[in-house]
């Protein structure tokens, strides 16, 4: 900015040089004499076109005809300044007494070219003959006081162009206004213009002038409007480094007039987050390296309003922010794209909710904050005293939960939310000691269900809505329940008349336990394990619950207990069929008659299998019998009937040989 104020000084010195000429020579001349004053004070060429025409009443003072200043040599974008005429206005008594006062200085339809190169050079940094310019601190600007009473910008536009980042930035219809009452003092600028058809306006007070233009902190007090949004900041301010500490009040609900400014799309907030509005005020901390410090901030979003502190900080390829931020509430319930079973995705509602989830503003910036709030409402979950630390790293966020009190009982474990090339979210949970029926109002809209239990759960869904999401869901856990009871559902009831009527208000399943587990894949929940204790029923259940399509496949076998005098003991399957919102209950009557023949079929198998072992059994007895009688065959202990007869044929030769072998011994 100091290059700035040494071209402005140059201009004046220009005005003096062109006033003291005026009346000897020609105007081209006066045009010429300028021009080359203006290059050895700041190394640019500067072009006179048309006449230089003087005033000397009631005013000392000087038109030109169009103006050009050149660009930097290495840029091919034309002229870095170009106006129709230049006005300047001179107190001439205060002239000839060594003062520089200016009535007036105005530049009309001007057009400005800002560019920085890709390694940083800037077309706004003047040079001179020598290394740093042939300036004295005679020149105005530098060293020499002077006022300005009105200096005018009529009708012009302003661009930048950063070719390092691609950032290109057009101000049209440039209206602004500047006033140096004392170089010594205070001075004051007002500036409106057009960005993309978005209005922005600026008004600023600072203090001393000639401490401002050196690059030191002064007092300083501005206002900036961008379409329907404004930022107020009153404290200390200088631009060399950029520095800065004082109050900020920023009002920012026109995202999308801040984000044209900036050359960006304007990020699509969710619900709860600034999509309706946005306010923060703070104590703002600039310290002069690009890094921002809020503290004692109150954040406004939609309703919600969180306190704190947050830090901000230039990263290589996004900022970073660190933040300790607390609430006593907050309404999230946009972050699932609807407001919860019970209104937008409950029993009742034909499907969850398919509005798409906007996640774009996770790429923007890098983060670890850490929220402590009362209550946090989620749409689809509520959950009272909250404790979260969340990571948000290249667009993936982790959210740790430290504490997390839901539905009676508390949420442990980890969260997370995935925006590189497109959405998932996903987690490891632990869900212990929670009132069932709530959670399952808020998740489903389903309230049929009383009880305290845990759950634990491990999922992963992709998808860019809570439809896609809930349609490819993965994942495993497990769920166990104490005492509860099954509303509109009388299971002792069925068994005991085998009529499937007992369904509707007013009829109820009372239970001492329930524990399952089971698997998720493709949005479908697959159970076979599910165990049911009942003051007089015991049930197990096997089947599937449609999570992306809110349906029920699920077979029931209830058994009543026996009786003392052992009669009872039946058991019905019971088939759950059907939509969350209009489930079909139907015993499976058919089953019982198939089991029924089943185990009949086998206990006639049985009974022949019995039968023909006895017979056998019984002709093996009469022929053991037989030949006993008959060749006085005994088995022994252990030994079949065949060894038996084996052994005794073996013995009779055994005893004819010893008979044979005797009368031959005999005989000699």
């Amino acid at each position: 900015m100091r290059w700035l104020f040494r071209a402005v000084g140059a201009l004046l010195v220009l005005v003096l040089l062109a006033l003291g000429l005026l009346a000897l020579v020609p105007s081209e001349r006066i045009a010429a004499a300028a021009a080359q004053q203006f290059q050895r004070l700041t190394g640019r060429a500067l072009q006179i076109e048309g006449d230089v025409s003087p005033r000397f009443w009631p005013v000392l003072g000087v038109t030109t005809g169009p103006v050009t200043v050149a660009n930097a040599d290495w840029s091919d974008r034309g002229p870095m300044f170009r106006a129709e005429s230049l006005t300047v206005a001179i107190n001439a008594s205060a002239l000839l007494g060594g003062e520089i006062r200016i009535l007036g200085l105005s530049a009309d339809r001007p057009e400005i070219l800002l560019e920085r190169a890709g390694d940083g050079r800037e077309n706004w940094v003047f040079g001179g003959g020598g290394a740093a310019g042939e300036v004295s601190t005679d020149t105005p600007g530098v060293g020499r006081a002077y006022t300005l009473e009105e200096g005018l910008i009529r009708g012009g536009t302003l661009r930048f162009i950063d070719h390092g980042t691609g950032q290109d930035i057009a101000l049209d219809d440039v209206e602004a206004r500047l006033a140096i009452p004392d170089f010594s003092g205070p001075f004051t600028l007002s500036a409106e213009a057009l960005v993309q058809g978005q209005p922005v306006s600026l008004k600023a007070e600072a203090g001393v002038f000639s401490a401002f233009t050196g690059g030191r902190v002064v007092p300083l007090a501005l206002t900036a409007g961008i379409g329907g949004a404004t930022v107020a900041f009153d404290g200390r301010g200088g631009w060399q480094p950029v520095a800065a500490e004082g109050a900020l009040k920023a009002e920012l609900s026109d995202l999308s007039a801040i984000a044209a400014l900036a050359g960006a799309a304007a990020p699509d907030l969710p619900q709860g987050l600034g999509s309706q509005s946005l306010s923060v005020a703070g104590q703002l901390t600039l310290d002069g390296s690009g890094a921002a410090y809020l503290r004692g901030a109150a954040i406004r979003a939609d309703g919600n309003t969180i306190t704190g502190d947050l830090d901000l900080k230039p990263g290589k390829d996004r900022p970073r922010l660190a933040a300790q931020l607390s609430a006593d509430s907050l309404s999230l319930a946009g972050l699932s794209g609807g407001q919860g079973g019970g209104a937008g995705g409950g029993m009742e509602a034909s499907g969850w909710p398919a509005a798409p989830i906007d996640v774009s503003a996770l790429g923007t910036i890098d983060a670890e904050v850490a929220l402590v709030a009362g209550a946090v409402d989620l749409g689809l979950m509520k959950f009272g005293e909250t404790r979260v630390i969340m990571a948000l790293d290249r667009a993936r966020a982790v959210f740790d939960i430290r504490k997390l009190a839901a539905y009676g009982g508390s949420v442990t474990g980890e969260f997370v939310v995935n925006g590189r090339g497109g959405l998932s979210v996903g987690g490891k949970l632990a869900l212990a000691g929670l009132q069932m029926q709530p959670l399952l109002v808020d998740v489903s809209g389903w309230d049929r269900l009383i009880a305290q239990g845990n759950l634990t759960l491990n999922f992963l869904g992709v998808g860019n809505s809570v439809d896609q999401i809930m349609r490819g869901l993965k994942g495993d856990g497990s769920l166990s329940l104490g005492k509860g009871e099954l509303k509109g559902l009388d299971i002792g009831g069925m068994l005991r008349t085998l009529d499937a009527g007992y369904v509707g208000d007013g009829q109820k399943t009372i239970f001492d336990g329930v524990a399952a587990s089971f698997t998720i894949a493709g949005g479908v929940l697959s159970n076979s394990d599910l165990k049911l204790i009942a003051p007089y029923v015991t049930a197990t259940g096997s089947g599937e619950v449609g999570l992306g399509t809110r349906t029920l496949n699920y077979r029931l076998r209830p058994t009543a207990l026996a009786g003392e005098d052992g009669t009872g003991g039946v058991m019905v399957p019971l088939l759950i069929t059907g939509p969350w919102s209009k489930p079909s209950f139907k015993l499976d009557l058919e089953s019982i008659a198939r089991e029924k023949m089943e185990a009949e079929a086998k206990a006639a198998e049985e009974r022949l299998k019995a039968e023909a072992k006895a017979a056998e059994a019984k002709a093996k007895a009469e022929l053991e019998a037989k030949l006993k009688e008959e060749l006085g065959v005994e088995a022994a202990e252990g030994e079949s009937l065949e060894d038996a007869a084996k052994r005794r044929a073996q013995e009779a030769l055994d005893a004819e040989a010893r008979k044979l072998l005797e009368g031959i011994l005999g005989g000699n």
